[in-house]
């Protein structure tokens, strides 16, 4: 899934993970967050875009969690969900049809 975060405060791809993975923890504990098999592909720290890959089981947990965060860093933030698709390549080629 494509992921853009909103925040005045700069902030590199660590603090973005470490906010999403731990609304996952505060919203689903350890066992929700072992299924996600949550990770990061690629982020653009200018744009402030993400692609992160998870479980598709998991897809709607990944996505509450995402839009559960209202900090990264101690900073607020807000992340939306940009696109989903099943795999990288199809993923990229929604993301440049977007921008485009």
């Amino acid at each position: 899934m494509a992921l853009k975060a909103e925040s005045d405060q700069p902030f590199d791809e660590r603090d973005l993970m470490n906010a999403i993975w731990s609304m996952v923890y505060q919203l689903f504990g350890e066992f929700g967050a072992s299924q996600t098999a949550l990770s990061l592909v690629k982020c653009n720290d200018e744009k402030k875009v993400a692609i992160v890959r998870c479980s598709h089981k998991a897809l709607d947990l990944v996505r509450a969690a995402v839009a559960a965060v209202t900090e990264i860093n101690g900073k607020r933030a807000v992340i939306r969900v940009v696109a989903v698709s099943g795999t990288l390549k199809a993923l990229r080629k929604k993301l440049l049809r977007q921008i485009v």
